[in-house]
């Protein structure tokens, strides 16, 4: 298109050029992060839904329609590296939160005494933190970088703990029926009907199996009346012999 004075100009360059603009100030103010919340605004303009934008056609591949420019993606690198990360942006999100709070206080944040329950703009920093500590391993090496240079390290008993629950067998669609039928006949033999009310969780005895085969007895209790109208719900899906069984 031709202003009034004879230039040449692209109003999609432009539009970007504007929201580079704001994506810069937005940044200064946030420690250097880009990764702005969905309702976040720089002057009356939406910052959160234009980056939102750029980053869903940093994914189009190059050469597509809708792709990102390649001098586009590098511009808004210079701002953020990771303006467009491979992780989830709420991840980047929560760990730019701790990065203005470690930068505000020189540096000298012990991370292993937060509370759990600590909120900072609005995220839930404490409960992160736990979760980055015990999952450190399963990290993509730059997210163990970034945590690593604010000071937030793996922590051994937390990621072990992961690591056992990760290790337990997933409990199949049919066991969780077998389950759920198994605390239902325990609690008609007790109780003499089946008017389970829904908050009600039936305590079973269950085998397990350990990592060497030896086998172990434990006690889960089932949401029985959760499940009694999950399975009332979805009769339609049940097997006649699922069908019979409750019967």
């Amino acid at each position: 298109m031709l202003d009034g004075l004879g230039m040449i100009w692209s109003v999609p360059d432009a539009r970007f050029e504007a929201g580079l603009s704001c994506a810069r100030v937005w940044a200064k103010e946030h420690a250097g992060s880009l990764a702005a919340p969905a309702r976040a605004s720089v002057g009356g303009y939406a910052i959160g839904t234009r980056l939102a934008e750029l980053r869903a056609a940093a994914q189009v591949p190059a050469g597509e329609p809708g792709a990102l420019a390649p001098e586009r993606r590098r511009a808004l690198e210079e701002i953020d590296p990771f303006w467009c990360p491979t992780w989830p942006i709420t991840w980047q999100r929560t760990y730019s939160v701790a990065r203005m709070w470690w930068l505000e206080s020189d540096g000298r944040v012990d991370w292993a005494a937060l509370p759990e329950e600590t909120v900072l703009e609005g995220e839930q920093l404490g409960r992160w933190v736990v979760a980055q500590r015990g999952s450190f391993p399963g990290l993509e090496s730059d997210q163990q970088d970034l945590l690593t240079a604010l000071g937030i390290e793996p922590d051994p008993e937390l990621v072990a703990a992961k690591q056992a629950v990760e290790a337990k067998p997933k409990t199949s669609r049919a066991d969780r029926f077998a389950q759920g039928l198994a605390a239902l006949a325990a609690f008609a033999g007790r109780e003499g009907h089946v008017r389970v009310p829904r908050p009600h969780k039936e305590p079973l005895e269950i085998t397990v199996a350990g990592p060497g085969g030896e086998e172990s007895t434990e006690v889960v209790h089932v949401g029985l009346g959760a499940w009694l109208n999950n399975q009332k719900a979805r009769r339609a899906k049940l097997t006649p012999g699922q069908l019979a069984q409750l019967a």
